[in-house]
């Protein structure tokens, strides 16, 4: 009996990590299709902030998917500086919340 719970457990982890995988390359190509990795990148400041530095400021926020969001759907400036980001009005909610959690997760490739 033992045997069958740890083996559901596995599936249940490898279900888990595909799913994880598929977000993260449906929310890069979102980035890319949105124009977002034309100012931003992983890992460098470009004319805007690394995504890995917008993860690490809001690192502990409970609030902070909704927070990104919000910042993606409005735009705005200051926060990293005077170049302002353009709004991205036209994307639906479940998709600023995608780019919102990828972002927060450090813009992982898989």
């Amino acid at each position: 009996m033992k045997f069958k719970h740890v083996v559901l457990a596995a599936s249940a982890v490898l279900v888990a990590s595909g799913a994880s995988a598929m977000d993260a390359a449906a929310a890069k190509a979102l980035a890319s299709k949105s124009a977002c990795l034309a100012c931003h990148a992983a890992d460098k400041k470009l004319v805007g902030p690394a995504y890995k530095e917008v993860a690490a400021k809001h690192q502990g926020q409970g609030d902070a998917v909704a927070k990104v969001s919000a910042r993606i759907k409005s735009g705005g400036s200051g926060l990293y500086g005077p170049v302002p980001m353009p709004p991205q009005p036209n994307l639906k909610d479940d998709e600023l919340k995608l780019l919102a959690q990828w972002v927060l997760a450090g813009a992982p490739d898989k």
